[in-house]
């Protein structure tokens, strides 16, 4: 089976051969990583009450 690369969207063998999937090299692998890390990626959230924030804005409820 085929998918696209998350990164540079070249076709590539979903198999347990590539040790980078859904990547298609470490360098793809990385630059998602590094996406990540400059929180240039984020996942959406419910807005959280008044009442469920501390005093320095964060979440109290897990």
């Amino acid at each position: 089976m085929n998918v696209e690369c998350p990164t540079c969207k070249k076709s590539v063998e979903w198999t347990e051969t590539n040790p980078w999937r859904p990547f298609c090299s470490e360098r793809c692998k990385l630059i998602d990583l590094g996406a990540w890390a400059n929180e240039e990626y984020r996942v959406p959230a419910e807005n959280a009450s008044p009442e469920d924030l501390d005093q320095d804005g964060e979440t109290t409820r897990h």
